[in-house]
């Protein structure tokens, strides 16, 4: 009990010394607070994927995601951390980030399968700062995605490279997962790319946080 504790205030000071290394950066260097943001999205996600291996029960994890939530609110009202809140666009995507990791770590808690939060929050880390980057920074050879006469605010190639990643990722984690490489293995990777890769892109004003994470877990309940 008393580990646990001190393993909630070490990610406490984890998070508050990202922050601030964050907007030293973005206030020094001059960087774009979208590059920042996504900078901030990257380390959140992947330093909460030991969550199941440390934290034994949910509750842990709702003070964490409560704490940061109220951070996140005042900051933005009293015009602060605009490393993470300097975007033009409208966005709730870093309100919903501390909800989508409770969430996930809460079904994999009822469910007791660690993979149901590692690789959601692995990808959500990984794929979603990429595509976005990518999609943002690299104008040769890219545009944005027109369907049926509709044109769509996501380009070819951040779609591309989030589909591509989290394919990867997916064979690594489910081959880990179950010590077999085999057809299911390579469906189901491609499945979870495909559905969470949709999620990504359709997704809304920053609902990307939330819907790709969910998005995975329902693959993995359904078919693992």
């Amino acid at each position: 009990m008393n580990n646990i504790v001190v393993l909630s205030f070490v990610y406490l000071v984890g998070i508050a010394l990202l922050l601030a290394f964050n907007e030293l950066n973005y206030r020094r260097l001059n960087i774009k607070g979208e590059i920042t943001r996504k900078f901030a999205h990257f380390a959140a996600c992947l330093a909460t994927v030991p969550f199941p291996y440390i934290f034994t029960s949910h509750w842990y994890i709702l003070v964490l995601a409560l704490l940061f939530g109220v951070v996140l609110f005042i900051t933005q009202y009293s015009n602060k951390l605009k490393s993470i809140h300097d975007i033009k666009r409208k966005s709730v995507g870093s309100y919903l980030l501390p909800l989508s990791i409770y969430l996930t770590f809460y079904l994999s808690c009822r469910l007791g399968m660690k993979i149901i939060y590692v690789l959601p929050m692995v990808i959500l880390g990984v794929c979603d700062p990429m595509a976005a980057i990518l999609g943002m920074n690299i104008k040769k050879m890219n545009g944005r995605i027109k369907l049926l006469g509709h044109k769509f605010n996501k380009t070819w190639l951040g779609s591309g490279a989030f589909l591509a990643t989290s394919f990867v990722i997916s064979i690594i984690a489910l081959y880990f997962n179950r010590e077999l490489f085999d057809l299911k293995t390579f469906w189901l990777a491609f499945a979870i790319a495909l559905v969470s890769t949709l999620a990504e892109f359709i997704s809304w004003r920053g609902s990307d946080n939330l819907t790709i994470p969910l998005s995975v877990v329902l693959m993995l309940v359904l078919f693992l």
